[in-house]
């Protein structure tokens, strides 16, 4: 997507060229320019491109920051965009930073120090200026004197001598990790005379062949197939991080006496918390820009208001940790103050986009005057065409940049007017012209040129009332802890052993016997009798799971009764596996429907899709789209963790489906998923003919009434609800399709009705966590079965932090999300007490807005809560487990979980699950 040509509006405004000029000059230059939102990035990409000169934009918060760094691209894909993030831990919070910021943010110190001036590529040939991208608090975090950080770097060059084992140290010293292989940047090996190192600003990794101490040759080399590519004549060496070992021993060490236990290495957490004690002059990212890189501020009071809340709350973290002794009372400030930023901006002339403020003057034929929001049509597509019409017939140029650009576009050729879809806008915008490109912006506006002449720019927020989606990360793979096998086990819950039936577990105990102490799991039976189970006999335990609430018969030991059962139970089990074999003989037997081949539309809407599809979910999507499209029903099992895109392959069946004239069902196991499912199709689907309903206690006894007459008239294409599904009154008129999200949350009688749809139509069942037998008939044959093992791009790695109830450690979890614009879920399972919970956390966070859910609220006023907080509207959601079914908010990045040992593994695990990041 390259929209440059807009960008050329703006030159032909009389307001732009006295602004190039102040710019240029460094004088005159206006306090503000009053530009809305969606603006900004296209003015901050038409100056860096007009002056030709390095620029900073800065942003108050993280959120915004992710926004433009993909907007800015759209505006100018050739533009040099260098980020610098923002560290995870709040000031004074002594926690690692992510690995990604941390070589981030080295990379562009490297680029701002390097005097021959290389791309974000590495690159020396570029003459093209850079733009840096950096919100608030990365601004205002202190890192490594820039001295300091020149004295720390070297240049390797073919032909010079170098002593290797000098220079391994240098690595280690400046915040190298030594590794077998060369695979992430910030790491070194070395294989005999050959060295292998990734410096932070280079896109790929560099080995170094020694003969002796002379540097024979460098090469780039891939990371991926470790073969070596082309040759370089020299090579940079730059420090891997901020916080480097070598000033962490000598001046972290004089503020904090080193613990005896970590001898050695310095541990890895402190390195960047130790930057303050680092340099004596408190250093940001501005001391490293070159006097003439011109800033351009986001929102000046936005960014004013982040600072003080920043500072607010780290003067308070610093108070509370020198009272408990662990911090020392002259300990340095980690970050530049409002009053320091404020200096440095005022004496560099920046240049606030965003609005005034109370204290700038009123200034008339402002640039930002010229622009407007676009009209809102909520996805009435007429009152879209018709306004279309309007602007041709006043021959204003419309450009429309939407996800579904194809879809639009088709839909305004049957209008009457030519149109496709294109890449890149031309050079000349022709007036009454309307473009369409298929992309994702924030937001649109008018720019209105003089009295008769506007441009539109149209995006999905206009159009259909969309959200940008924003980037997630890549998670770590977690090993699984040796208790896991019985961490799921309560005190005082019920248990079953395999040999001895039903009993209380009482806790871990320790005995000793024959000299010798050995940890036990200790199960109380009736009339008091009590069995020790030794830990490594845990797996032969399991919590008891029962078909209702009733309480069963506590087992007797020493009798025949359990063994009984267990028999029992067998024959129940041969029983279900002989009428589970009759039903998928059926199904082999029964010629279903063949669906359609994919249709220009199926296509359309898997290409509005905003993410990139991960292998495994694209091999998932061709699976179900061959079961659909074979005679026999389909039974397919998609098992993935929850946010791994098992939604989209639902999706896209169901399109598929409606397209063939074929209904489709959607049972989910709670209201507030089904809710948020019907969204998700509503707004996947609005550019296109497809009826879409939900059926669930969300809905009055009239609207349900209507939708049933609606379904069995064929009126409604999805319908999505809970178990009011499967009820007797509710019939379809053609269904085709059957999805089914979490079956095993389902009861017997339930499960037993969509056995025997089973055979008529075709049923694709989504879980995270299947139960074994439903996993059993996947891995056996008898049902089909589909994995997404992939995490999508960039989805953020989970940190799980346990311990005991700690207000402060709560404070800082809930601040750090709301200051980085995210969403906190607090989960209390207690109904009775959720109320003075509220009132605790209000105490403890009067910054944040906390709402309650649960189950037990009525439903208009649980739908209330749960939109306003999908919305963004809401700071915290304290919550009972009923964000446990499937709920996904892509901005609520933090759980805290209020006595997790009410809460049995599994169910930790899916609560986890909701967030990309927990706590």
């Amino acid at each position: 997507m390259n929209l440059s040509a807009l960008i050329r509006r703006f030159h032909e405004l009389p307001e732009y060229d006295p602004l190039r000029g102040a710019m240029l000059s460094g004088k005159d230059v206006p306090p503000f320019l009053d530009l809305p939102r969606a603006v900004r990035a296209a003015l901050a990409v038409s100056l860096v491109r007009d002056l030709k000169r390095n620029s900073l934009l800065l942003v108050a918060r993280n959120d915004r920051m992710l926004t433009l760094s993909e907007e800015l691209l759209a505006w100018d894909p050739q533009l040099r965009l260098l980020l610098f993030p923002e560290p995870n831990p709040i000031f004074y919070e002594q926690a690692a930073w992510w690995p990604r910021t941390i070589h981030q943010r080295a990379a562009t110190l490297a680029i701002l120090t390097d005097p021959s001036g290389p791309d974000i590529q590495g690159n020396h040939s570029s003459e093209s200026p850079m733009l840096i991208l950096a919100s608030t608090k990365a601004v205002m975090t202190r890192t490594l004197g820039l001295q300091d950080f020149l004295d720390s770097a070297s240049m390797l060059e073919a032909g010079k001598e170098i002593r290797l084992d000098r220079l391994l140290q240098l690595f280690v010293e400046i915040g190298y990790s030594p590794s077998t292989i060369v695979t992430d940047k910030g790491q070194f090996s070395r294989r005999g005379g050959i060295l292998d190192f990734w410096a932070p600003a280079d896109d790929q990794p560099t080995r170094v062949e020694f003969f002796g101490d002379e540097v024979e040759s460098l090469r780039r080399f891939d990371a991926a197939s470790q073969r070596s590519g082309e040759i370089t004549t020299r090579a940079r060496v730059t420090p891997a991080r901020e916080g480097m070992p070598r000033l962490y021993q000598t001046e972290w060490n004089a503020w904090m006496p080193p613990d005896p236990e970590l001898e050695g290495s310095p541990d890895q957490h402190f390195l960047e918390f130790a930057l303050p004690c680092m340099s004596p002059t408190p250093t940001g990212l501005l001391d490293y820009l070159p006097p003439e890189t011109m800033i351009l501020i986001d929102d000046a009071a936005a960014l004013e208001h982040a600072i003080s809340d920043q500072e607010e709350q780290a003067i308070a973290l610093r108070n509370e940790q020198i009272q408990a002794n662990q911090l020392p009372a002259d300990f340095p400030i980690p970050y530049l103050t409002l009053a320091d930023l404020q200096e440095v901006l005022a004496e560099r002339n920046a240049l606030n986009l965003g609005l005034a403020s109370e204290l700038d003057p009123e200034i008339n034929q402002l640039i930002g005057d010229r622009f407007g929001p676009g009209p809102r049509f909520g996805g009435q597509l007429r009152a879209l065409f018709d306004h279309l019409s309007h602007q041709q017939q006043a021959h204003n140029t419309t450009v429309i940049v939407s996800r579904q650009a194809p879809r639009l576009s088709a839909l305004w050729s049957q209008e009457g007017s030519e149109s496709t879809v294109i890449q890149s806008l031309p050079d000349d915008l022709h007036p009454g012209e309307i473009y369409f490109i298929h992309g994702a912006l924030s937001e649109g506006w008018i720019l209105t040129q003089d009295k008769d002449t506007r441009t539109h720019l149209l995006t999905d927020a206009e159009i259909f009332g969309w959200a940008r989606p924003r980037p997630h990360r890549r998670p770590k793979v977690r090993a699984r802890s040796p208790e896991a096998s019985y961490a799921d086990l309560r005190p005082n819950g019920l248990v079953v052993h395999l040999d001895f039936g039903i009993g209380r577990f009482m806790g871990l105990v320790e005995r000793t016997l024959d000299g010798m102490k050995r940890e036990y799991l200790l199960v109380e039976y009736a009339d008091g009798d009590q069995l020790y189970v030794p830990i490594h006999q845990a797996d032969r335990l399991s919590s008891y799971v029962g078909a209702d609430s009733s309480l069963p018969k506590i087992s007797r030991l020493g009798t025949q009764t359990w063994e009984n059962t267990k028999r029992q139970a067998r024959k129940a089990i041969e029983d279900v596996a002989r009428d589970l074999l009759e039903l998928y003989a059926k199904r082999l037997a029964v010629s279903g429907f063949a669906f359609s081949p994919d249709s220009d539309w199926q296509k359309e809407l898997e290409a509005s899709f905003p993410y990139m599809e991960t292998d495994d979910q694209l091999e998932a999507i061709a699976a179900v789209k061959i079961d659909m499209e074979r005679p026999r029903p389909m039974d397919r099992l998609i098992c993935g963790d929850v946010g791994y895109g098992k939604t989209e392959v639902a999706l896209r069946a169901a399109f598929k489906a409606i397209m063939d004239g074929k209904q489709v069902g959607m049972l989910v196991p709670t209201t507030v998923l089904a809710q948020q499912h019907y969204n998700t199709f509503l707004q996947r689907l609005a550019p296109f003919p497809a009826e879409i309903e939900m059926l669930s206690r969300f809905r009055s006894r009239t609207e349900a009434t209507s939708i049933l007459e609606r379904l069995v008239n064929g009126e409604i294409d999805i319908v999505i609800g809970t178990h009011r599904l499967l009820q007797q009154d509710v019939r379809f008129r053609d269904l085709g399709l059957l999805i089914i999200d979490e079956e095993q949350r389902f009861g017997v009688t339930h499960k037993e009705h969509l056995k025997q749809m089973r055979t008529e139509v075709d049923v694709l069942t989504m879980t995270a966590t299947p139960i074994p037998r439903t996993l059993y008939m996947s891995l056996t044959g008898i049902r089909d079965i589909s994995t997404i093992n992939t995490p999508p791009e960039e989805r953020l790695p989970v940190r799980t932090q346990v311990g005991l109830y700690n207000p402060r450690l709560i404070r800082q979890a809930v601040l750090r999300e709301i200051h980085r614009g995210g969403q906190v879920f607090f989960v209390h399972n207690r109904v009775m007490t959720i109320g003075a919970m509220k009132r605790r956390l209000e105490t403890l966070v009067p910054e944040a807005c906390i709402e309650i859910a649960h189950g037990q609220m009525h439903e208009r006023e649980l739908e209330a809560v749960m939109d306003r907080f999908t919305h963004g509207e809401i700071d915290v959601l304290l919550s009972t487990s009923i964000i446990e079914s499937g709920l996904d908010i892509p901005n609520a990045n933090t759980l805290i979980v209020d006595r997790a040992d009410g809460f049995g593994l599994a169910q930790l695990y899916q609560l986890r699950g909701r967030v990309g990041r927990g706590t």
